[in-house]
């Protein structure tokens, strides 16, 4: 075999398309060993094979090009950790997607919703400092950490204490494919002031539909069935939603087991002020 081969003869060896090739070479995955700089023809280097062997093999598992790259600048035990972590994650999604799909069945079955306890409460007005951002699925819980962490440092730093448990607010829909604004709030009755990208507003009194949620459950999209069940309940009662959903976090988050409750859904519903229409469609923007 010579040390050097063509596209063509590399494609063959390697069971690699020539598109592939090109691809790979854009994402820095599989450069040519060498280029004709007047030709501009590509040739690969025999040991390169191998490589290309372990993209092939990390793709057939569904691997991400970013994160193949990852695990290629790794050696040994290090990229074996990292082909094991990044499994485990697959296997927590595909138990997530699991309970998606019986919930699915349900829904067809016309018995879908009725697999969740929906109960009531009324929530006082509320005095909160909060972050907002635009976050798709994939960085949500990131960001929510995040602003959290935020919030109850500008908290602590005021000598400042927490008046009811944390909550997002979803002002728009957030998935796979739509950023959409998410508001984390932190609950205070101290004299704290805003700051920076801190906001600090009145959340007003409403009534709610809620659905207690296990740890293991709030996650996407594991999560979304409990918000289906919730919209139905709602327009099964022609119950008007009044204020965006909304997710409540308890205390024992860091310590529970993953069927422990940890987390509320919660639909506000009823009527809302003028003013506070205003707010929803300034946040919303």
């Amino acid at each position: 075999m010579p040390d050097l081969m063509t596209t063509g003869e590399f494609s063959a060896r390697s069971n690699l398309t020539v598109k592939a090739l090109r691809l790979y070479d854009t994402k820095g995955l599989l450069p040519p060993a060498q280029v004709d700089p007047r030709t501009g023809f590509r040739r690969y280097s025999r040991p390169q094979l191998a490589l290309a062997r372990r993209i092939t093999l990390l793709r057939a598992i569904g691997m991400p090009l970013a994160e193949v790259g990852r695990v290629l600048r790794l050696t040994g035990p290090e990229a074996a950790q990292a082909v094991a972590e990044y499994w485990g994650r697959r296997e927590a999604e595909w138990r997530a997607q699991q309970s998606v799909l019986a919930y699915i069945r349900g829904v067809f079955l016309e018995e879908g919703a009725g697999a969740y306890e929906v109960r009531e409460r009324d929530v006082p007005e509320q005095r909160v400092i909060s972050v907002q951002g635009h976050v798709d699925a994939a960085s949500l819980a990131g960001f929510i950490t995040a602003a959290s962490a935020t919030l109850f440092g500008h908290l602590s730093a005021a000598g400042g204490c927490l008046s009811g448990p944390p909550f997002a607010v979803f002002h728009g829909t957030v998935s796979q494919d739509s950023h959409g604004p998410v508001e984390v709030c932190v609950p205070t009755d101290s004299p704290i002031e805003p700051a920076g990208r801190i906001g600090l507003r009145l959340e007003p009194a409403h009534r709610e539909a809620y659905i207690m949620v296990a740890k293991e459950r709030c996650g996407h999209p594991a999560i979304l069935p409990v918000y289906d069940a919730l919209r139905v309940w709602l327009d099964d009662r022609d119950l008007p939603q009044c204020l965006s959903a909304r997710e409540i976090y308890h205390p024992n988050w860091d310590t529970a087991g993953p069927a422990e409750h940890v987390a509320d859904v919660a639909f506000p519903f009823g009527t809302v002020s003028r003013s506070e229409r205003s707010r929803r469609r300034r946040a919303a923007g």
